[in-house]
């Protein structure tokens, strides 16, 4: 009991400091609301800096409450061609695996900036995405881009987030995992993208990341999506060329908003030649989300992970049960459990997990 109300008290004190912060967009917000990524972010392909209408979402439509005239004046622009905004994760877990001691610790998950510089107004421009901590300052993007995010072609240059099926916030998730294609593995290169009306669509020459020391190879990853109010499906590929052995992938994506309820789901497959004989690998998600109330979300995932096609009983899946609270703009509470089903003989694969997160955004 001593325990769980230390826990209990930790907790209210980090929401008590972090009132102040703000949350980033996941996809299944598009989904309910019918939306493209670069109606809400300064990047097409989503996540990242808010625009204009994403911050005004966060403040008005996203919260339980909404705060009046306090936060009237925040806009992000510190000039009329610099905008900047920030993320910030602070979480607590708790994991127990068979035949192990359970452990449980607070860690800052992460803290990043955002800035985008208008040098020509929906011509040109330069965004940077820096992570500040836990680790030391880390580049994530820091591209130069040239014409139109919204309407028409864009070129951009650079280091940036590849395009690949839901830009998902748990980059744990097995179908960011299987693919390696996350929020964690930026690459360097350019991308050349088309928003018009219902479609986006994404082609990047990129390095990619099993050449990132040998300076040799390149990956090719293209995607499109086509996007109506209350469903979409997305379609997205990716080749590796690289003297460690090739690398192949396929998805598929799709959303459908039911009521309060959003679906969001994928199915990836990857042929990888680094492992000898090469392998076949792949990896499912289903989500659904429910707003039960403004500012309230409940989401319920399936996973479903298969590191060899070759070999049977290697099956890992997970499910996932998270409750989201957004009291006021720009702060999230989220409370979860997580379980694991693996191979018996593997304690990792069948761990059970407890996490709060306190989100801020702005």
């Amino acid at each position: 009991m001593i325990q769980r109300f230390t826990v209990a008290a930790l907790v209210l004190t980090i929401v008590a400091l972090l009132r102040a912060a703000p949350a980033l967009a996941e996809p299944y917000l598009a989904v309910q609301t019918g939306y493209k990524c670069s109606v809400c972010h300064v990047n097409p392909t989503g996540g990242g800096l808010r625009n204009d209408f994403g911050l005004t979402y966060a403040k008005v439509l996203l919260p339980a409450e909404t705060v009046s005239n306090d936060l009237d004046a925040w806009t992000g622009k510190l000039t009329d061609r610099l905008r900047v905004g920030g993320d910030l994760r602070a979480d607590w877990t708790r994991t127990t695996m068979p035949n192990s001691p359970s452990q449980q610790s607070f860690s800052l998950e992460q803290f990043r900036v955002y800035a985008d510089l208008t040098i020509l107004p929906d011509r040109l421009g330069i965004y940077v995405d820096e992570q500040i901590a836990p680790n030391g300052s880390l580049n994530e993007e820091a591209y130069v881009h040239y014409g139109s995010f919204t309407d028409g072609f864009y070129v951009k240059g650079g280091q940036f987030y590849l395009p690949f099926g839901w830009r998902l916030q748990d980059q744990t998730a097995f179908v960011r995992q299987v693919t390696g294609i996350n929020m964690t593995t930026p690459d360097k290169g350019i991308e050349v993208g088309w928003e018009h009306s219902n479609w986006s669509a994404q082609f990047d020459l990129t390095n990619g990341a099993a050449n990132a020391n040998t300076g040799s190879g390149y990956q090719i990853t293209t995607q499109v999506v086509y996007t109506k109010p209350i469903w979409r499906v997305g379609i997205a590929g990716s080749s590796t060329q690289s003297n460690a052995g090739d690398r192949h992938i396929g998805g598929l994506f799709a959303g459908l908003k039911t009521g309060p309820i959003g679906w969001l789901a994928e199915g990836d497959i990857v042929h990888d030649d680094s492992f000898p004989g090469g392998r076949t690998l792949a990896a499912a998600l289903l989500e659904g989300d429910w707003r039960i109330i403004k500012g309230h979300n409940l989401k319920l995932t399936a996973e479903y992970s298969d590191p060899d096609r070759s070999v049977k009983n290697d099956q890992q899946t997970r499910y996932s049960i998270v409750y989201e609270y957004t009291p006021l703009p720009f702060l999230q509470l989220r409370a979860g459990y997580r379980h694991y089903f693996g191979i018996p003989q593997n304690n990792q694969q069948n761990q059970q997990l407890i996490l709060m997160e306190l989100h801020g955004y702005f």
